[in-house]
Parts: C-alpha cells; sequence; structure tokens
C-alpha cells in the first residue's frame, strides 16, 4: 500500500521541444482537478452544518453533543493535516487525493444512517482523517507545478474551491435537506465525492521530476534566489524538521487558528444564527450565505492576484487590508439593523476578508517562507494548528450555545451574545498577529 501511493522517480530531464506544451498541459488538468473536486470534497465536511437544526428538532442530539460531533472532525482533521502533510511530500499526490476523496464519501453516505450518538462521533471522526488527505496533496500539487511569482494566483484559483464547496453545501444541500429530509444532507455530498474523487484521479500528476520535466522553478527560471554552488542538499524529512526553527512559521499557525475559530464558527452556526436571531427560513439562511461564499471566491482570487501583482509576492499587507474587511463584515453581522440589505452587505464583506485570510494564513503564506519541495509539511504544520482552533470553536461554541438557551412557553430561545464575543474577538487576534509578520524572508 506504501509502495503504491509513494512518489515516482525521478526520471532524466527531457530536452526535446514538448516540455513547454506538456507543462501547460497538466498545468491546466491540475488546476481545475484540485480546484473543482477539492470544492465538491468540502461538502462532505460542511455537510451536518445543514442538519444541525433538524436533528436538535427532531431529538436526535443536543447543541452540545453536535458540538462534540463536529470537533471530533476538527481534532482527527488537524492530527491528519499534520501527519499527512509531512507524507504529501513523498506521496504521487493523484493517488492521495483521490484515495481521500472516496474513503470521505463513504464516511457521509454512512452518516446518513446513523443517529446513534457515538457511532455519528466515531464516523465523524473518521471523516475528518480521510478529509486530510486533500489540501495536503493539493498544495503538494501547487508548489510542484507553479513557481513563486504566479504561485499566489493560481493558489488563490485553488482557494476558490473553499468558497464553491461552501456554496454547495448552503445552496444545493439545503435544498436536498429541505426536499428529502436531513439524511439526503449525507447522501449527497457522498454520492458526489465519488464522482469528482474517479474524475480527480484521472486528471492529476506526480510531480514534474517524474514525468522527465525539469522543476517548475527552473522551468520558469523563477527562483527567489540562486542556488548556492557546493551547499550540502538536505534529504526531504530532515528538510521538514527544518521549518520547526523557522519562528514564523509558529506566530502563521496561531493566528491561522484564531483565524480558522470565526471561519468554521459562521460554518458550523451560521445557518442555526440566520434563523433563530435573524428569523430566517433554512432556505433563505442558505441564501444568504450563499452569497458569503460568492464573495468568498473573488476574495481568494483578489487576494493571490493583489499580493502577486502590487506587491511583490508580499503577503502580510494584504492580510492587514483582509482582515479590517473581516471585521467590519462581522460587526455589521452581529451589531446592525435587522435590514436584510444590511446582513447581504456583512455577509459579502465577511466572505470577502476570510476567505482572503483563508488563502493566505492557511497555507499560501506558509509556502512562501519554508522550502518549496517540503510544501505538504508546511501545510500541515499550520494545518494542525489552524483545525485545533476550529475544534476548539466547536466545543466552545456549542457548550456556550447550549448554556443560553433557554425553553419559553415550548419554544427554544437563544442568546448567541457570548459565542459572538469569541468569535469576534479570535478574528482580532488573528488580524494583528499576521501583521506582525510585515517583513518575513521568502525562501525558494
Amino acid at each position: 500500500m506504501l509502495r503504491y501511493f509513494a512518489t515516482g522517480p525521478d526520471l532524466p530531464v527531457r530536452t526535446d521541444d514538448g516540455v513547454d506544451g506538456a507543462f501547460q498541459r497538466y498545468r491546466m488538468r491540475i488546476i481545475m482537478a484540485i480546484t473543482l473536486a477539492y470544492a465538491v470534497s468540502y461538502t462532505c465536511r460542511l455537510a451536518i452544518n445543514i442538519v444541525k437544526k433538524p436533528l436538535i428538532d427532531a431529538g436526535i442530539f443536543t447543541p452540545l453533543e453536535l458540538g462534540m460531533i463536529g470537533s471530533a472532525l476538527f481534532y482527527t482533521y488537524a492530527a491528519g493535516k499534520l501527519i499527512n502533510g509531512f507524507v504529501a511530500d513523498h506521496s504521487n499526490v493523484k493517488r492521495l487525493f483521490a484515495a481521500g476523496m472516496i474513503l470521505s464519501a463513504l464516511c457521509n453516505i454512512a452518516m446518513g444512517f446513523s443517529t446513534l450518538f457515538w457511532a455519528t462521533l466515531l464516523i465523524w471522526g473518521l471523516n475528518g482523517w480521510f478529509q486530510s488527505y486533500g489540501a495536503p496533496a493539493c498544495v503538494v500539487a501547487l508548489a510542484s507545478w507553479f513557481s513563486n511569482r504566479e504561485r499566489g494566483r493560481f493558489y488563490g484559483i485553488w482557494s476558490t474551491a473553499h468558497s464553491i464547496g461552501e456554496g454547495l453545501t448552503f445552496a444545493v444541500v439545503s435544498a436536498l435537506v429541505a426536499f428529502g429530509g436531513w439524511r439526503w444532507g449525507f447522501w449527497g455530498p457522498g454520492i458526489a465525492a465519488v464522482l469528482a474523487g474517479i474524475a480527480a484521479f484521472y486528471a492529476m500528476a506526480d510531480r514534474p521530476r517524474t514525468l522527465g520535466l525539469p522543476t517548475v522553478a527552473d522551468w520558469r527560471g523563477d527562483h527567489y534566489a540562486p542556488p548556492a554552488d557546493g551547499a550540502p542538499e538536505r534529504g526531504i524529512f530532515a528538510t521538514q524538521l527544518s521549518i520547526l526553527a523557522i519562528p514564523a512559521v509558529w506566530i502563521l499557525a496561531l493566528a491561522s487558528a484564531a483565524n480558522y475559530v470565526t471561519r468554521y464558527a459562521i460554518n458550523s452556526w451560521g445557518i442555526l444564527y440566520l434563523q433563530e436571531a435573524r428569523g430566517y427560513s433554512l432556505a433563505e439562511a442558505g441564501a444568504m450565505l450563499t452569497a458569503s461564499t460568492l464573495a468568498g471566491v473573488a476574495g481568494a482570487l483578489a487576494f493571490g492576484f493583489v499580493s502577486d501583482k502590487f506587491f511583490g509576492a508580499r503577503r502580510p499587507p494584504v492580510n492587514l487590508l483582509f482582515g479590517v474587511l473581516e471585521l467590519i463584515g462581522l460587526l455589521l453581522l452581529f451589531f446592525g439593523p435587522q435590514n436584510p440589505a444590511v446582513v447581504l452587505v456583512a455577509v459579502i464583506l465577511f466572505g470577502l476578508g476570510m476567505t482572503g485570510l483563508v488563502t493566505s494564513l492557511g497555507g499560501l503564506f506558509a509556502i512562501d517562507i519554508c522550502p518549496k519541495r517540503v510544501a505538504g509539511a508546511a501545510l500541515g504544520m499550520v494545518g494542525v494548528f489552524s483545525y485545533i482552533g476550529a475544534a476548539i470553536q466547536e466545543q466552545v461554541s456549542g457548550a456556550l450555545i447550549d448554556a443560553n438557551m433557554h425553553m419559553v412557553g415550548g419554544i427554544r430561545v437563544y442568546d448567541f451574545g457570548p459565542a459572538i464575543w469569541f468569535w469576534i474577538g479570535c478574528s482580532v487576534l488573528a488580524t494583528l498577529l499576521a501583521t506582525t509578520l510585515w517583513n518575513t524572508k521568502l525562501r525558494d
């Protein structure tokens, strides 16, 4: 099994006239595959957020139990993202990515049959582990096929998968649940992910050197600094460990953890908040958050383009800009007037700012400041903190919402105030930490 997932050996570099054409073909297929398939895969981790109210109303699970189930995915995803980030640097990423998608899909299908708390907790935890194959495989593909001064734009394109996946969840999965019941909130994404995983397997490719092509930095002539002549070449594992000695990686990891608290707070509890605090129906709440995810597509593309074109691939100034946009959106959403137009503006600003920050803090900036051959380990290092933050959020938010929920005349009444201040405080912390990395050194 390990041999099946291992990357192939480096082949002699081709010198024929077909190298440019081969690069262009592979790059187009890879960026399309990792963006579209990862978007479908994303629905397999967000499905539970759509069915929270039906599950609570049916008496199947309490908000506290749903918080525990949700955090199970984040804890296993956090561990998996670290471990599989290191594994991805040694792997044929097309095989790793496709396997993770199909196994995650099977977990979602099983979720549609489960109403027992401990069984559901176990299945959703396994889903987190299989989901963790995806992002490291995609990031290794990006680092292998796209060079330094263009990577921001292509990473931004891939990052739209987060928003596309969220939009598919809020729009399509919400519709499935509304018409077919909560079980189809899991079955629909599961079936779609099986098909997308098979398609991705045939569209993606291993590293360029395994196909007899030069590295993308050599092909593009795009190095941050000329390679040092006579410098000893480290092995992959030694290079992976070397990122632990980069202080900026630890600060970035903490910033991403705080950012993921707010990101997954809105993903996990936003539908419930809009239903209970703003009086929206499930379809209306799903439509509002779909608008946020569409704005997120623009945010991911804009972050990569602006940071590459106007700041020479420097991310910190753009981190600050997008962090301010996100905070304005949050304040309008929670404290703005009860006006649908204001709520729409709020979720759009939040989507723009948050997805831009996720693009940077969640991976792109880590690749910039670490050696490119260990992009998977860099992503894994940041990812483990990010999803520990998301897991803590799920438990803390679930407990805060549960503790401040009361029955009045047989009707549940929610007080989201304590949870809201927890979410906003984490966004402020993330923006401040990211801004401290203003002059961080970039590496090939």
